[in-house]
């Protein structure tokens, strides 16, 4: 019966002995698992050009022990609520000017940590193939988010077709059209659809990175925003994070990779001028 005895006691005690060993071992494994979600980088942004940019750059991150998170998003507004909920690290799919009037409007707090790349508005063909040749009373689709319309405005008034409020500036919308010569009908549409409409107007002018889902190329554009311009300057693209994360070391080594020499050779020659970084 001692015997007996002696042998549950010392399975007993061998028992407690590995339980005790899986706990630690478990313990382990989550300070592992919690350390390496510590290094994720999740960040939102467009398919393109934004997500194929982020793949670039993730390839040099890992370098340096981050794993880049993509979560792509297709529409303007989605991405920046996710950001400031704590959903994502950061985002990378618009530019200062947006931000800015994005805050403004939703009360977020969201801060740029870095400008790596901006995208010129082009003027694209649809019933109509030529400039010269645009009718009156045409019809010419817009992005219909403040910004992108003001820069689709002034890239209007460029080639001569109306004028604009000066006063309006970066902020203009068809309220602002002071001249109209040709009665040209001015449709705001959703800048994600832009390209889809081609068929249905004579003209859109489309952003930078739907030009690139729709499949057009800025050498399809019949004008385009010079390098130089007002718009190009006030439109860089911006990684995006919430006020009081600037300085979180993953995020800077994000913008880095993002504005590294290696990243800025894929986008010179991945997009021919339909995405340009900034020096």
């Amino acid at each position: 019966m001692k015997k007996i005895f002696a042998i549950l006691l010392a399975v007993a005690l061998s028992a407690t002995v590995l339980a005790g060993c899986q706990s630690g071992g478990n313990t382990s494994s989550e300070t592992n698992a919690t350390n390496s979600e510590a290094k994720v980088i999740k960040v939102g942004a467009s398919p393109a050009p934004h997500a194929e940019i982020l793949a670039v750059a993730s390839d040099l991150l890992k370098e340096q022990g981050y794993e880049l998170d993509v979560v792509e998003f297709s529409d303007y507004v989605q991405p920046n609520l996710a950001l400031s909920e704590g959903e994502l690290d950061a985002n990378y799919f618009q530019h200062q000017t947006y931000l800015d009037n994005f805050n403004e409007e939703y009360g977020t707090e969201l801060v740029s940590i870095g400008a790596i790349h901006y995208e010129p508005l082009g003027i694209y063909a649809g019933r109509t193939a030529s400039l010269d040749n645009l009718p009156d009373n045409a019809t010419i689709a817009v992005p219909n988010d403040t910004t992108n319309e003001a820069r689709a405005l002034l890239l209007l008034q460029d080639q001569g077709f109306i004028e604009v409020d000066e006063s309006a500036g970066l902020n203009a919308t068809v309220k602002d059209i002071t001249n109209n010569p040709k009665n040209i009908q001015i449709t705001e549409i959703e800048a994600a659809q832009l390209s889809r409409i081609l068929p249905d107007v004579d003209l859109a002018v489309i952003n930078g990175n739907y030009a690139i889902d729709g499949g057009l190329k800025i050498s399809d554009a019949l004008a385009v925003e010079e390098s130089g311009s007002v718009a190009t300057t006030a439109y860089p693209n911006v990684i995006a994070v919430r006020k009081g994360d600037e300085d979180r070391p993953e995020l800077k080594a994000l913008v880095d990779a993002l504005k590294s020499d290696t990243v800025k050779q894929y986008i010179n020659e991945t997009y021919a001028g339909s995405v340009v970084p900034i020096e």
